[in-house]
């Protein structure tokens, strides 16, 4: 739960009268007539010298200015929070907020307006009527969110107006406390197929180990805090007269690269059917899969800025924890937009030799470009890609020059020992991963990796 701050005005004198002569443009219609009718009385008892007249008069000037001196105090007695339920969805996924109001102070309060402020591409925004909250109560409130397009959404700040229950006077307390709605491109569940890369991942149970033969071979080191007695080494221990614990295994994973092809003038039109948005969403599904399958996993773009990023170990997740690698990545395609780029040669760049697997999302390639992402294949152990057929998205007949002309970037990249497959409008990329593993088996086995 984020806590919207309530603290009360500031003390100081002149400062607090500023609030409460502000607070008097929160008269309602009501308010004035009552304020205005109270002026007018007042004049004409003291003209016509009546006193029951001027005790009506004064009535009706005092109850206004009393409901705004009331709802002021009240205003900065009310609190409000929001609690975001999860904070990070899939694409097309409901999120719950629930919004909660406590009154602190010791008077009741008024008739309350609740709203909460959305970006315009989640909805129209919430308004709750909430009634009279007694001293010390709370109300609780909720509404659900969807987002249809990735990305990061501030949710905020929220909004309260108070009224008194006489209708004299409304008042509007904002807080400045918001959240934030990350919503992470849907993914896709992927079969699992053998793809390859230059060493197993942690499913094959293939390991690195400092002891190789048997616990005569342990290499041991000097124990530190914070080590499982359970590792104590009693044999070294009894030789050195210290406490020796075994060194860990070292565990050997998989490598693989996911470049995602992010450049404006490879992809048309915009929305969540756009070919670009296929694009970012395979590359969540393959990263995801990937991860969870044991491989460390680098994302790369076309401008050739990496995830995790060059402080990394060779830029690749360097933590096994699968939640928080898939998370990283998962947050960075969230956000992830058209580069200004035109070339894929920082890509190309980007990646170093014995890369392992490459799985790649390529946008329109040109003549230029498919030559390019051919010379990339050297630099991998295996390389899939996923082209995107631009000519069938913008509907061109078939057959046709830019059909023929999709067909030969593709033969340029299988040519140079690429697992190329076209992306058509609507294609499913668990069909399509399933026949790039058929393709691999075709190719001759497999280069000791799994996916």
């Amino acid at each position: 739960m984020t806590p919207a701050p309530g603290q009360p005005v500031s003390p100081a004198g002149g400062r607090s009268a500023r609030g409460l002569w502000a607070a008097f443009g929160g008269l309602t219609t009501r308010g004035r007539s009552f304020l205005a009718a109270g002026v007018a009385a007042g004049g004409c008892a003291y003209v016509l010298g009546q006193e029951d007249l001027l005790r009506v008069g004064l009535l009706l000037a005092v109850l206004p200015v009393v409901c705004v001196v009331v709802l002021h105090g009240t205003r900065h007695r009310v609190t409000g929070s929001r609690r975001l339920s999860p904070a990070r969805v899939r694409a097309g996924a409901e999120a719950r907020v629930g919004l909660r109001v406590d009154n602190v102070s010791r008077l009741p309060t008024g008739l309350l307006m609740l709203q909460d402020r959305l970006p315009y591409v989640l909805g129209p925004r919430p308004r709750f009527v909430l009634d009279r909250v007694e001293p010390g109560g709370r109300r609780e409130v909720s509404y659900r969110i969807r987002a249809d397009l990735r990305g990061r959404y501030p949710l905020g700040p929220l909004q309260l107006r108070l009224t008194d229950p006489f209708g004299m006077c409304e008042l509007t307390r904002g807080f400045s406390a918001y959240d934030t709605l990350t919503v992470v491109p849907r993914v896709d569940p992927l079969p699992a197929v053998r793809l390859g890369g230059d060493a197993p991942g942690y499913g094959d149970g293939r390991h690195g180990a400092l002891a190789l033969a048997g616990e005569d071979d342990v290499i041991p080191r000097g124990w530190r805090h914070g080590d499982d007695l359970r590792r104590v080494h009693w044999r070294s221990t009894a030789r050195h007269g210290e406490l020796m614990v075994r060194r860990e295994e070292q565990p050997r994973r998989a490598h693989c690269t996911v470049l995602l092809d992010t450049r404006g003038v490879a992809y048309d039109g915009v929305g969540p059917d756009a070919p670009f948005e296929w694009a970012v969403s395979g590359a969540a599904s393959a990263a995801v899969h990937l991860v969870e399958r044991g491989f460390s996993v680098r994302l790369l773009t076309d401008t050739g800025s990496t995830v995790p990023g060059p402080a990394d170990p060779g830029g690749h997740t360097g933590s096994p924890d699968t939640a928080d690698a898939a998370g990283l990545l998962l947050d960075t395609l969230a956000v992830v937009d058209h580069s200004e780029g035109v070339d894929l040669a920082p890509a190309h760049d980007a990646l170093r030799a014995g890369a392992g697997l490459l799985v790649a999302f390529f946008g329109e390639l040109d003549e230029r470009q498919a030559a390019v992402a051919a010379r990339m294949r050297r630099r991998a152990g295996t390389a899939v890609a996923f082209v995107l057929d631009a000519a069938s998205w913008a509907g061109a007949p078939e057959p046709s020059p830019a059909r023929r002309a999709a067909e030969e970037r593709l033969r340029v990249l299988r040519a140079a020992g690429w697992i190329a497959l076209a992306v058509p409008p609507g294609a499913s990329l668990p069909a399509l991963w399933r026949l790039a593993g058929s393709a691999r088996q075709e190719a001759g086995g497999f280069a000791g990796g799994r996916s």
